[in-house]
C-alpha cells in the first residue's frame, strides 16, 4: 500500500490564497466556491489543501505543516523570486511573508513562511542523519545563539528572542567572538525589521557591518552574511 499525507488548512478567504501560491510556481488544481469554498493545489509532489472559514482569523492562526525537500535552497530562491515578482518585494513581515534559510539546531536547514491565511509553512532539508533537538549549549553567547534562532525560526516568538539576545549583548563582563557579535546583530536587527522599529534595525545592522572577520570566521556566518546583505540592500 502506498500512503499520502495531504494537509487541510483553514483560510479567511480563498482567492489570496491562490494567488500566492500561484507565485510559488503551485498549479490549482481544484476551486470549488459552493456549497463551501475550497481548494487545492499543487507543486510537484506537495499537495495542500484549503478550506473556507468566514470568522477566522489570519492573524491568530496556528495551523501550519512541514514540507520536506533535497534543495532547500533552491525552492527558497524560487519561492522568493515569485513573491518579488508577484508583491513587487520579498514580503519580510505581516501577512504573506518569507524569512531567512538558516542551519538548526536539530540537524536541518530550513525556512518558514506564512501564507495570506496565516498557515505557516515550513520548508526544510536534512543535513545530518540525527534530527533530534542537540542539547543547549553551555558557552554564553552560543547559547543565546541557539535560544534565539529556535524562538524566532521556529517558534516565530520574535520578542523572546530579542529578550534573549539583548541580555547576550548587554553584557560587560563576556564578549562574543566576532562571528557571533554579527551573528547576534544581524539576528536582532532582522527582529526589529520585522516588527517595524526601522531606526533600530538601521543601527544594530550598521553595527554587524562593520565587525570585521577572517575566512574561517566568515564562512561560519555565511547565513548572517547573505541575511545582513539583503536586509541592507
Amino acid at each position: 500500500m502506498a500512503e499520502k499525507t495531504i494537509p487541510l488548512l483553514p483560510a479567511h478567504s480563498l482567492q489570496p490564497v491562490v494567488d500566492f501560491y500561484t507565485a510559488l510556481g503551485f498549479e490549482t488544481t481544484y476551486f470549488q466556491k459552493s456549497p463551501y469554498a475550497y481548494v487545492v493545489v499543487e507543486r510537484g509532489p506537495v499537495e495542500l489543501q484549503f478550506f473556507g472559514m468566514r470568522q477566522y482569523d489570519p492573524a491568530a492562526s496556528y495551523s501550519g505543516c512541514y514540507v520536506l525537500t533535497d534543495d532547500v535552497d533552491g525552492l527558497y530562491e524560487a519561492f522568493r523570486a515569485g513573491l518579488k515578482a508577484a508583491y513587487g518585494k520579498v514580503p519580510r513581515r505581516g501577512l504573506p511573508r518569507i524569512g531567512p534559510v538558516k542551519d538548526m539546531s536539530y540537524g536541518v536547514r530550513q525556512f518558514l513562511m506564512t501564507d495570506p491565511a496565516g498557515n505557516s509553512i515550513r520548508v526544510g532539508q536534512a543535513i545530518s542523519e540525527d534530527q533530534s533537538m542537540r542539547p543547549v549549549p553551555k558557552e554564553t553567547f552560543a547559547r543565546a545563539l541557539h535560544l534565539a534562532d529556535l524562538f524566532v525560526d521556529s517558534k516565530e516568538d520574535l520578542a523572546g528572542a530579542a529578550k534573549v539576545i539583548d541580555r547576550a549583548l548587554a553584557l560587560e563582563d563576556e564578549r562574543p567572538t566576532p562571528a557571533q557579535h554579527l551573528r547576534l546583530l544581524v539576528l536582532r536587527g532582522d527582529i526589529a525589521r520585522r516588527t517595524g522599529d526601522e531606526e533600530l534595525a538601521g543601527r544594530l545592522l550598521g553595527r554587524a557591518a562593520a565587525i570585521e572577520l577572517d575566512a574561517d570566521e566568515r564562512e561560519s556566518a555565511r547565513d548572517a552574511l547573505d541575511r545582513l546583505a539583503e536586509l541592507r540592500s
